[in-house]
């Protein structure tokens, strides 16, 4: 990224940040946001970003700064696309890493040869339940808000659509995958899916966006590599 003036900003930028793990992705754009704000001492900017990644999940992510937050809404329609990694033979409640394992099934019958044919079964549109530890509101309460406080609630379906599912890697009870999806698909989702239409259980163990459209995580900073540049 060119270093930008205070007016560039204001006039709207799309910045390309690689969230890293363990970050949420409202401090990425928070850390974004300090960094500009101090670069040319402004007492507001609006950023914002085009999709969340959970905590656990690395990669791409989409930042407007100024003008280029009207414009957040394209951007989240874009296509995403996904690596990581499905861990088979037990489930969690949270889809993930983020809660314990909560039951365990036998995996001695899943096959390479298995895991491929299931994986046909997930290409194109498919009504798809979001997890019950999602960032999804519900009377201005997040869903995994309720989830945390043992409140379970009835989620309704939602229609995705995956254009494109390739096996990296098998090593079981793992395998790697690459997906290209729709707006609001969850990969945490489509590993618990996939359990089930394996006759076992799964649970997400790695998560990482690679792009969003034509936007690429291999052409994005890290919030601290931009922290660095602003204050050059």
């Amino acid at each position: 990224m060119v270093l930008k003036t205070k007016e560039d900003f204001l006039e709207g930028q799309l910045i390309l940040i690689d969230k890293p793990l363990n970050w949420s992705s409202f401090q990425a754009v928070n850390a974004v946001k300090w960094s500009i704000r101090k670069r040319f001492q402004l007492k507001k900017i609006k950023v914002g970003h085009a999709g969340t990644l959970d905590p656990l999940a690395t990669g791409l992510l989409v930042i407007c700064a100024g003008k280029f937050t009207k414009r957040i809404s394209e951007f989240q329609g874009m296509p995403k696309e996904y690596e990581g990694t499905i861990s088979l033979g037990s489930t969690t409640p949270s889809y993930d890493l983020e809660t314990a394992v909560d039951y365990e099934y036998p995996t001695d019958h899943i096959t390479h040869e298995l895991i491929h044919k299931t994986r046909a079964l997930f290409l194109g549109k498919m009504a798809q339940k979001p997890p019950v530890f999602s960032a999804l509101k519900k009377d201005g309460k997040r869903m995994y808000e309720y989830a945390r406080e043992g409140k379970g609630l009835d989620i309704k379906d939602r229609i995705v659509e995956i254009h494109e599912f390739e096996i990296l890697e098998i090593n079981l009870p793992e395998f790697r995958f690459r997906i290209q999806c729709s707006k609001g698909t969850y990969i945490r989702s489509v590993a618990h899916d996939f359990g089930k239409a394996l006759d076992s259980g799964a649970h997400l163990t790695s998560l990482r966006r690679t792009k969003i459209g034509d936007y690429n995580v291999n052409n994005a900073m890290t919030p601290e590599v931009f922290k660095e540049m602003m204050s050059v």
